[in-house]
């Protein structure tokens, strides 16, 4: 069984989700990050996993037209689906749900919120006087949901037994 963890990390969050997802298989995993690498061929992958982060109100431009491209084979594969996004609740869901197809969120077999993060060192300054003004933030902070990460990782890998 191979796996592939396609992602756009513009600022890190996401990236550090995919790489630890990468960790927990037992196998070895491929991990694309949209942001400097081409969009890979996912015909020779059993297992796909898809994820991005929040940016100006939703997913990255080449997490929609990569799962646009590939909606029919990703139909076919073991799929997982996350959003590193920094609100929680609703408003997360929301984003969830506005990232992704209804086709390929019922399709999923795994799907995660996992929190996220203003890295304000890695931003420029125009994002830093954006997030200064719509979250009131003078610092980064970071809410990175560990355990959903986990929990993800359990059941696209197999590793969770229940």
């Amino acid at each position: 069984m191979s796996s592939l963890i396609v992602y756009m990390s513009l600022h890190g969050c996401a990236g550090k989700a995919a790489h630890r997802l990468a960790e927990m298989s037992w196998q070895k995993v491929d991990l694309v990050n949209l942001r400097n690498q081409a969009p890979p061929s996912i015909d020779s992958y059993d297992t796909v996993i898809v994820g991005g982060s929040v940016h100006m109100g939703q997913v990255q431009g080449k997490i929609r037209r990569f799962c646009a491209d590939n909606e029919a084979k990703l139909l076919t594969k073991r799929l997982g689906l996350f959003l590193c996004h920094i609100y929680e609740g609703e408003e997360a869901v929301k984003q969830f749900n506005y990232a992704y197809s209804k086709n390929l969120r019922n399709h999923a077999v795994s799907k995660g919120l996992f929190g996220g993060e203003f890295n304000m060192e890695k931003m420029n300054i125009f994002e830093r006087a954006l997030i200064k003004k719509t979250a009131g933030l003078d610092g980064s902070i970071s809410r990175i949901n560990n355990k959903a990460i986990e929990d993800f990782g359990k059941v696209i890998f197999h590793l969770d037994k229940s």
